[in-house]
């Protein structure tokens, strides 16, 4: 299946992640995928990039993976400000227990986006009453320091 795909982007000529951007992602149209349909697909993207028997992704390829399958402007399938403050707050957090994601993480993500679309909602958040993954309360204290939450009284 992966000498397959990567014959497939060789005959694109995306043979790097730039082309594939240009190439095949303007043609990348999740829309069609009702939720459940979609949030198999977004498991299998990360499954699909893993190395061998490795649990985790780079972070660095999860930035780009997460701006791939989740899409921005009026197709995304979360708020663009979701999906940017998010990637940011990867790119610059210094805890190097984020340097892998794993699956939980991957998943839990486009879960917290649906449960939380907006920064209104947001301001509803509550760490102490969350289950969500660790990874995910510290992106909410990221938000709070950015002015994109309120503690919740």
């Amino acid at each position: 299946q992966r000498d397959e795909w990567m014959t497939g982007c060789q005959r694109l000529g995306a043979d790097t992640i730039d082309k594939f951007r240009g190439i095949v992602l303007p043609s990348l149209d999740t829309g069609f995928m009702d939720r459940e349909d979609f949030k198999d697909f977004y498991k299998f993207c990360f499954q699909f990039n893993r190395a061998g028997t490795h649990k985790t992704l780079e972070k660095d390829l999860v930035i780009a993976l997460l701006k791939m399958v989740l899409g921005t402007g009026e197709g995304g399938r979360i708020s663009s400000h979701r999906l940017d403050t998010f990637c940011h707050f990867l790119e610059t957090t210094n805890d190097e227990g984020y340097n892998k994601i794993t699956l939980d993480q991957w998943r839990s993500f486009l879960d917290f986006s649906y449960e939380y679309p907006t920064e209104e909602a947001l301001e509803g958040y509550d760490e102490g009453e969350s289950a969500w993954p660790v990874l995910i309360d510290e992106y909410c204290e990221y938000m709070e320091k950015q002015g994109g939450k309120k503690k919740k009284k």
